[in-house]
């Protein structure tokens, strides 16, 4: 089979190479599985370039989230044809893999691959964000930041089945109508006129959850928004900057500065948990609720037109590699 491989660390596009490799051969209790389709994230990125939570041995392959179809099973859960995502580390850019079945989810029938290839990371993390921090009541307001993000859209669709509300930060106007049209309460500018106009849809109600994929400025106008006693998740730093914590936001308004990484919640939450969360997720992308945006998809072989096309400023949506 073939696989994208690295054996030093650096740029994707510079260091993967597509290689031949001998199949696995299965264990009791393991799952051959072909891939249907496997997602370019930013983490993926920085695994490759050795800067990642997790630092590999080399050499290595990378693809953290992927679908796939049950080609052999030694494994009473999973049988041919079944169709699945992972939660663990499992090499997705490839044209196969063999995993513990214990490390997959199965899906519902009819979901999109191509969907479900990206349901892992993204809805998983805005999922746990809204739910594992705090219970809050029907018609809380939710606020975040890089709302245009997998995650801030997935936060905004995911928002309504919980009884939630969103104010979303972003930095162009023109993303006002897309988020608009995915379900977003409102939607502003990340400006301080953006923050003021936040406080006034809120009023006395202000928001008790933050989310943060940005940090610095950004970041601190979230805690602005937030309620006294509200927590503050930071989940990403795409503006390569710290957070700006003021004391008086701590001593006068007690805010809670939290952190949040999936690996580490996959990490330590059970099996059936894990599993519970994503039967739930991929339910609601089967029934139409959840969708994200898929910019482009590739073969393998096309890797270097898909990382190309992965860090274009035109990209809108996921690059994905598929057979």
């Amino acid at each position: 089979m073939k696989i994208l491989r690295f054996s030093t660390f650096g740029q994707a596009a510079d260091v993967l190479s597509l290689e031949d490799h001998e199949p696995a051969s299965l264990n009791d209790g393991d799952v051959r599985l072909r891939v249907l389709a496997s997602p370019i994230n930013p983490a993926d990125l920085n695994f490759i370039e050795g800067t990642y939570g997790v630092k590999p041995e080399l050499p290595a392959v990378a693809g953290i989230e992927g679908c796939a179809e049950v080609t052999e099973s030694r494994s009473a859960e999973f049988a041919p044809g079944d169709r699945c995502i992972f939660i663990a580390q499992a090499e997705l850019w490839a044209e196969e893999t063999v995993v513990p079945a214990s490390t997959l989810v199965k899906l519902p029938a009819g979901i999109d691959p191509v969907q479900a290839a990206m349901l892992k990371v993204n809805p998983a993390t805005a999922w746990q964000m809204l739910t594992g921090f705090a219970t809050l009541p029907e018609g809380s307001w939710v606020v975040q930041n890089a709302a245009n993000s997998g995650v801030g859209q997935s936060v905004i669709q995911l928002a309504p089945l919980l009884g939630l509300r969103t104010i979303n930060l972003v930095r162009r106007e023109s993303l006002f109508d897309e988020l608009k049209a995915l379900g977003a309460d409102h939607v502003l500018l990340d400006d301080s006129d953006g923050v003021d106009a936040a406080k006034s849809i809120c009023g006395s109600d202000r928001p008790a959850l933050a989310l943060n994929a940005v940090g610095g400025d950004s970041a601190l106008r979230l805690m602005n928004i937030l309620g006294p006693g509200g927590i503050h998740v930071t989940y990403g730093a795409m503006g390569r900057k710290p957070l700006k914590v003021p004391n008086g936001l701590l001593i006068f308004k007690n805010l809670q500065l939290r952190g949040f990484w999936l690996t580490e919640w996959l990490r330590h939450a059970s099996v059936d948990e894990v599993r519970g969360v994503y039967q739930r997720l991929a339910e609601v992308m089967a029934d139409g609720k959840l969708k994200l945006p898929v910019d482009s998809t590739h073969p393998l072989a096309d890797f270097a037109a898909a990382f190309a096309r992965n860090g274009s400023p035109e990209r809108d949506g996921k690059v994905l590699f598929v057979p």
